[in-house]
């Protein structure tokens, strides 16, 4: 049956995933977008914290994981977003709903292989403003200037891991990254009014491969307490981009349908864009079944991205804690006392600085895993409170909350039937 199920979610998400629109954020406009978090949402909704493994759930955080698998598993999940927009003077709200991941778990004795598609970054923005500059004939002119952008990259991937001892694993992940991003920047003079503008518009088409190595180490200790370490590597790696650019004069009728003028496409180079190194490691003690405590540290290395005015790039980092707690996993005559019941909190540094403000992402989250039947699949229900930017310096914050849901299912392949 799960084997079905795969086949089934795995063309519909591979399908949807390449045309969703994952963000509507304006800060996606720089580099290559929002990145997203390479995690299941039992993670997130421990605040991120991925230092946690069984024999049923796929971590996606780190592959050395893989080898703890004894169950075939398939996870998926989605998450639906709101988000208030604000500024000193203004607020807006927007909503998005998003397919997150898709991953299978494989057991192979001693190690392990996954292999799955997630969101790597998403672009989804438009801002206006509008200023007053002096043109060539040293005139005073009044500019509204609108900056669009869509679209953003995918990564698949395929690992494994190998226990090298009963406690201590290696995994590594190699990942292909792809996708592509369209920009628009459209200026019009307002005052003295000109009733034709002009429109650049950029593509840029991304494609790179990149790895992750990973340790983790889990051991048992006196009164049936659980240890585990996790440890992953990303070294530094490059983003091929293949560039184009159109420059049109464009005017507007009055249902706001755009009207493309003269034209013409302007030759602009191939580049690469460097993706920094990323290392993180963590801790976590538990006693099996009944509760999980754990943080995390991941810190990246200063972002790439283009000169812009009152735009730099720093060096990134997340801090994560969170855990879980079972009241009674093998209970059967009360359901909520088999319930795993999730909590955490995380604060991030984007790597981010506009206006000589770094942007910083925090967030407080909930959630709950709910066994499905007598089996040992579950679905996991998840939410997210938080906050990015700052209305500081003419800066935009973003007030969100997450609804996050997502499929577990578990099973055993390739053992043949018996019959008496």
């Amino acid at each position: 049956m799960i084997k079905k199920i795969i086949l089934g979610i795995s063309l519909l998400f591979s399908t949807v995933i390449l045309a969703q629109e994952g963000t509507a954020s304006p800060y996606s406009f720089y580099g290559i977008g929002d990145v997203k978090f390479k995690g299941t949402n039992e993670n997130r909704a421990m605040g991120t914290v991925g230092v946690f493994v069984d024999s049923i759930h796929v971590n996606l955080q780190n592959p050395a994981s893989y080898s703890f698998l004894k169950y075939t598993s398939l996870t998926v999940g989605g998450a639906n977003t709101r988000t208030t927009f604000k500024t000193n003077s203004q607020e807006e709200k927007a909503q998005r709903t998003t397919l997150d991941y898709l991953a299978v778990g494989l057991p192979l004795g001693k190690a392990g292989v996954s292999f799955g598609i997630i969101p790597y970054s998403a672009v989804g923005y438009k801002v206006q403003r509008v200023r007053t500059t002096d043109n060539i004939f040293g005139e005073s002119e009044t500019r509204t200037e609108t900056f669009q952008g869509e679209g953003g990259l995918n990564k698949v991937f395929l690992g494994g891991a190998y226990k090298i001892t009963p406690k201590l694993s290696f995994g590594m992940d190699l990942q292909y990254s792809f996708g592509g991003i369209e920009t628009k920047s459209i200026v019009f003079v307002t005052d003295p009014a000109i009733a034709v503008g002009s429109r650049t518009k950029n593509e840029s088409t991304y494609s790179g491969f990149s790895v992750t190595t990973g340790l983790f180490y889990h051991t048992k200790l006196k009164n049936n307490l659980e240890w585990s370490n996790s440890f992953t590597f990303t070294p530094e790696s490059n983003l091929n981009s293949n560039n184009s650019r159109n420059v049109a004069l464009v005017t507007y009728g009055i249902t706001g349908a755009e009207f493309i003028g003269d034209n013409s496409d302007v030759e602009v180079a191939d580049s690469k864009f460097k993706i920094p190194s990323k290392v993180s490691f963590g801790t976590a003690f538990g006693k099996s079944k009944k509760w999980f405590v754990g943080t995390e540290v991941t810190l990246q290395g200063k972002n790439d991205g283009a000169s812009q005015e009152n735009v730099g790039f720093e060096s990134a980092s997340r801090f994560a804690v969170g855990g879980f707690y079972i009241p009674k996993y093998n209970s059967f005559r009360n359901y909520f006392e088999r319930i795993v019941y999730r909590a955490g909190f995380r604060h991030e540094n984007t790597g981010l600085i506009v206006n000589n403000q770094s942007i910083r992402d925090t967030g407080v989250s909930f959630g709950f895993g709910f066994p499905v039947g007598t089996s040992i699949s579950n679905i996991n229900l998840g939410f997210e409170y938080g906050k990015k930017g700052t209305t500081s310096n003419n800066l935009i914050q973003e007030n969100y909350f997450n609804i996050n849901i997502g499929l577990s299912f578990s099973d055993r392949w390739f053992v043949k039937p018996k019959y008496d």
